[in-house]
């Protein structure tokens, strides 16, 4: 609990306290501003205890998520132009953050991540290509046995639709 947030909470607690020994009007509100606070802070408290590290592993690129509904299914966007060591890295670099202990499975003991991009074979067209995927543990942090799957052939096809594109 940050200093200011603790402090915050036992001035409302006096002042609940106070209202109540002189009958003041706001003393019910007080009472309602104090627990409000006491909650938050605690939270915060509680947020502060796991700590928000990303995984940084070398040659990955940056992706956006395109899905990812809490559970053991999510889809990032890579660009067209990535190269296999580059998926690769970068499917690991996924696994590592997106995994966390509080995601459910719906009865499944991995998480997959797919990996994919977006081709345009025409102008107004989008065709959604998927590169890869990597499957993790949903219990252990550390999974010396992630499954990785890189498909080769769409790779080249986004590699050759973005040099026919330019």
């Amino acid at each position: 609990m940050h200093n200011g947030q603790g402090i915050a909470t036992a001035m409302f607690a006096g002042i609940a306290v106070l209202s109540f020994l002189f009958k003041w009007g706001i003393r019910f509100q007080m009472i309602g501003v104090t627990g409000f606070t006491a909650v938050l802070a605690f939270g915060l408290f509680a947020l502060g205890l796991e700590p928000f590290t990303r995984t940084v592993i070398p040659g990955a690129v940056q992706y956006a998520t395109v899905y990812d509904g809490g559970g053991s299914q999510v889809v990032i966007v890579v660009p067209q132009t990535i190269t296999e060591t580059e998926l690769e890295a970068t499917l690991k670099q996924a696994a590592g953050n997106f995994f966390s202990l509080g995601r459910t499975g719906q009865g499944q003991p991995q998480m997959t991540i797919r990996a994919r991009t977006v081709l345009h074979p025409e102008p107004g067209v989008s065709q959604p290509l998927v590169l890869g995927q990597i499957k993790r543990s949903l219990a252990s942090r550390t999974d010396d046995e992630m499954k990785i799957e890189i498909y080769r052939d769409r790779l080249a096809q986004a590699v050759a639709s973005d040099v026919m594109q330019q």
